[in-house]
């Protein structure tokens, strides 16, 4: 049966536990978009990386979730959460000074950024689970709404900042001194995770094996039509984005002679799109609907980025900076506010006995395919181009706005509406 009670409750403060996981998501956000830039470029400009090269570095990035999501959406289950988000995080700081120390040693060659890129990738879906699983214990679930649009404003205010930084220390400094700081936010972020005093009592224990709790996670995903349409949605744009992004910055570098500097400032700007689209969640689902904001979002993510081939390299260098900014912006409001949207909803419908592993299911499926993107976005960049392995990939994201429109999450209007019983109670 579902509640139809409201669940965003606007009139309570979200507390001073919120406040210290913003802080920590806040540090580990501006962190990621610095290496998100630095890490491609290091092997592109230091190591001299070919595309399909680009793609696997990339693909062991995100292997790790298709790897190790399950198993480790069972162990988020069975734990409590904030250790966890406190040892990933002092986990990916140690990581990446290894890449720091190798690269400035000279010792640095692809496989060894490949293995270190892994593992710090395996440290990271242990946070991203954890991270969802825990946010209902910090803040309530009425809360969810508020809560996540506050995150992914704050995440999407750092794709503003984070590649302009980024890109500015690549080029003032070098690759690996950006690492540094990105290594430093994880700190921080371990830091604000630790004076979070919400308790967390520690999960029962179900009496069945670990394979038999990883099953009926697998299951309550895929006996929920929406959820199924939820990992649709992610698991089909995130496949294509992929392909694209990889080829982008080795396009953008060697095609459209964008430097370090101007490439960040390019991704920084475009990521003020994903400010607004991110502020705009709670209003946009009250006036709209969270089914047709869906499906507007997912038009506007996929036809955004088919302008990308169509910028040539012939066009002045400004010219060129405008065009592609605009791309970013209208394609990362799109995103930003699906995120909100659908995020929410997984965390209504799912109880919170099974959050981790539900969410463990939801990025498996939906992140492990980025690692696939990756690397077939590499291979056929390598093969036909960078241009046209773009616009291969802009074409297969556009898959997604179909999907959308066929799916149940067209019709949903008020998120309360989706709430199972025993999401909707705290």
């Amino acid at each position: 049966m579902q509640s139809r009670e409201p669940i965003s409750d606007t009139s309570t403060p979200l507390g001073r536990d919120f406040t210290r996981f913003w802080v920590a998501q806040g540090a580990s956000s501006v962190g990621g978009q610095v290496s998100e830039l630095a890490v491609p470029l290091l092997a592109v400009v230091v190591l001299h990386a070919s595309a399909a090269e680009v793609g696997v570095l990339n693909a062991a990035r995100w292997l790790p979730f298709l790897l190790l999501a399950l198993p480790l959406g069972v162990l988020v289950d069975r734990r409590r959460r904030l250790p966890i988000l406190v040892v990933s995080d002092l986990a990916r700081a140690a990581l990446t000074v290894v890449v720091v120390v190798v690269a400035f040693s000279g010792a640095l060659t692809l496989p060894v950024l490949v293995v270190l890129v892994g593992l710090l990738g395996a440290f990271t879906v242990a946070f991203e689970v954890s991270y969802q699983s825990f946010l209902p214990t910090v803040v309530g679930r009425r809360q969810l709404e508020r809560a996540n649009g506050r995150l992914q404003a704050t995440a999407a205010t750092a794709e503003v900042g984070g590649p302009g930084l980024g890109g500015l220390l690549v080029q003032v400094l070098s690759a690996p001194w950006a690492l540094a700081v990105h290594a430093l936010t994880y700190v921080v972020s371990a830091v604000a995770l630790l004076g979070i005093r919400a308790p967390e009592p520690r999960p029962a224990s179900t009496g069945r094996s670990a394979l038999r709790d990883l099953g009926e996670g697998l299951r309550f995903v895929g006996r929920d039509r929406y959820l199924v349409s939820l990992v649709g949605f992610a698991g089909i744009y995130n496949l294509f984005a992929q392909w694209v992004v990889v080829l982008f910055t080795v396009h953008a570098v060697r095609q459209l002679g964008l430097d370090a500097g101007l490439l960040g400032l390019v991704l920084s700007l475009g990521a003020v799109g994903a400010v607004a689209g991110a502020a705009a969640a709670p209003s946009s689902v009250r006036r709209f609907g969270a089914g047709p904001v869906l499906v507007a979002c997912a038009a506007a993510e996929c036809i955004a980025l088919a302008v990308l081939p169509v910028v040539d390299p012939s066009w002045s260098t400004p010219v060129t900076v405008i065009a592609v900014i605009a791309v970013f912006a209208v394609n990362g409001a799109g995103t930003s506010l699906s995120s909100v949207v659908a995020l929410t909803l997984r965390q209504l419908r799912s109880p919170d006995h099974v959050l981790g592993r539900v969410n463990a299911t939801m990025r498996w499926l939906s992140y492990g395919v980025v690692a696939i993107g990756a690397g077939l976005g590499g291979l056929v960049g390598e093969l036909l181009g960078t241009r046209t392995g773009i616009a291969l990939g802009c074409a297969g994201t556009l898959l997604t706005v179909v999907w959308v429109v066929a799916s149940p999450l067209r019709t949903v209007r008020d998120p309360a509406g989706l709430a199972t019983h025993g999401a909707a109670d705290q």
